[in-house]
């Protein structure tokens, strides 16, 4: 949106005019070996419209700027909408990302105060805050509009990061299908664009990945993981190299490549070490930290390690989701390490910073205390934890992530030899996984004979 668009010569000759008059000048003080008394005349009059260069002279000779006379914003009124924006885009990066909200939002509160660019960059950062408070469903309108912006040029920095947030965030709402359509649609508006593989492709392809893994269409991620990783090597900076690497080592874990992708997540938590993304590093050290946890010869306590550097950071720059799986990993490594005080409080903790919506995560720390409860023999509180579990998960769409949860219920059913129970959710697993229930000859014979 540019609201310069619209605005008449006329207009722009009124302000030169009552400027002129309220300096004191004659139109001859304005002219110059380029601009004659005359030409002042009639762009004063709205007959001539002036060009950039024109607009130029005029403003330094009647102690503006270009853009005042172009939409009569005011001078003063526009630098202290530049500070504030400033400062808006500094809370945000230092993780007051409530602060950062409430600015941006006072500046859209008053658009004609800005510039196109402004504007844009405000307008991306409210959504950017937005996602970060994990209010996906208000960052979502947000970033349709931008996306649907003709000023957003395919291609530019702009519109590669509302692409990979838009995608991002339907995503982590749950709908991986739509989210992986605004990314492969993102990817291939950049190849018509007739360019190589840019790190645009990197940043938009990471993100796609992720999603199709998601989705559980692990040949799908592991192609495009393969094209972009000797791309990143090649062109894109540590952090974008980083991206890459830390999708491909979900791909790796997700085929039960499960060496492959320790290796490849440590690699990526090397290169983005010193990337001022702290937020990402500290997502990355929960990664490695799980995948450390989950190897053959696991090391509870290293991983307990990068787990309580990650939290210190993500409890000032996280969302409360990725807070919460930081203390679920967490649950994890006590438990392993026999702490089960403390694998209790990290679940607690957990359920505490979900308590704001619907989340999957939050099955997963019902399910993590029904097991240190049942571990103790506190049978009647394990059964409990996990019977809420399971009504809660009902409640979810089917998922590679609701899959997981059942087959874990499952498991902890299976421990306890409690047979049916186990069946029901391997079941719900099976369905959650897109394998639908097998053709049963007998009901359908059954039928027949009532019939």
């Amino acid at each position: 949106m540019d609201h310069v668009e619209g605005i008449s010569p006329v207009q722009v000759g009124r302000r030169i005019r009552d400027l002129r008059v309220k300096l004191g000048l004659k139109q001859q003080d304005l002219a110059s070996t380029d601009i004659s008394a005359s030409y002042i005349s009639l762009i004063e009059s709205g007959k001539r419209a002036p060009s950039d260069a024109v607009l130029t002279t005029l403003a330094s000779k009647l102690r503006c700027s270009p853009d005042h006379l172009r939409t009569g914003r005011d001078d003063h009124a526009l630098e202290d909408a530049r500070l504030k924006l400033s400062f808006a885009e500094m809370a945000l990066r230092n993780g007051d990302n409530g602060e950062a909200l409430q600015a941006f939002g006072e500046l859209l509160a008053k658009p004609a105060l800005l510039d196109a660019s402004m504007l844009l960059r405000a307008r991306i950062g409210q959504a950017t805050a937005l996602e970060k408070l994990d209010r996906i469903e208000a960052a979502i309108p947000v970033l349709e509009e931008l996306s649907k912006d003709p000023a957003l040029a395919a291609g530019s920095d702009e519109w590669c990061r509302v692409s990979v947030a838009l995608s991002r965030c339907y995503r982590n709402m749950g709908d991986v299908t739509l989210s992986i359509e605004i990314g492969e649609r993102a990817l291939t508006r950049l190849d018509a664009l007739g360019l190589d593989v840019t790190v645009d492709h990197i940043q938009v392809g990471s993100t796609l990945i992720g999603s199709y893994v998601m989705r559980g269409d692990l040949t799908r991620a592991h192609l495009l993981a393969q094209k972009l990783l000797p791309v990143a090597e090649d062109k894109g900076g540590r952090a974008g190299r980083g991206s890459v690497y830390w999708n491909a080592g979900l791909v790796a874990l997700s085929r039960r490549q499960l060496p492959e992708a320790l290796a490849l997540t440590e690699r990526a938590l090397a290169m983005m070490a010193d990337d001022d993304n702290l937020r990402h590093v500290a997502m990355l050290r929960t990664n490695v930290a799980w995948l450390e946890l989950q190897s053959d010869h696991p090391d509870p306590a290293r991983a307990r390690h990068l787990l309580e550097d990650a939290g210190q950071t993500l409890a000032e720059l996280g969302t409360a989701v990725e807070q919460a799986r930081c203390e679920l990993i967490l649950v994890d490594a006590s438990t392993q390490l026999g702490q089960w005080d403390e694998a209790v409080s990290h679940a607690r903790r957990a359920l505490g910073l979900l308590s704001s919506g619907p989340r999957v995560e939050a099955v997963g720390a019902r399910v993590r205390l029904a097991e240190i409860h049942l571990l103790r023999e506190e049978t009647y509180e394990g059964l409990q934890a996990l019977h809420a579990a399971t009504r809660q998960l009902r409640h979810f769409a089917p998922s590679y992530e609701t899959a997981q949860e059942w087959r874990r219920i499952g498991d902890v059913w299976k421990r306890q030899s409690r047979a049916q129970e186990a069946l029901e959710a391997y079941d719900q697993a099976l369905q959650a996984s897109g394998m639908p229930m097998t053709y049963d000859p007998a009901q359908s014979l059954a039928q027949q004979g009532h019939g």
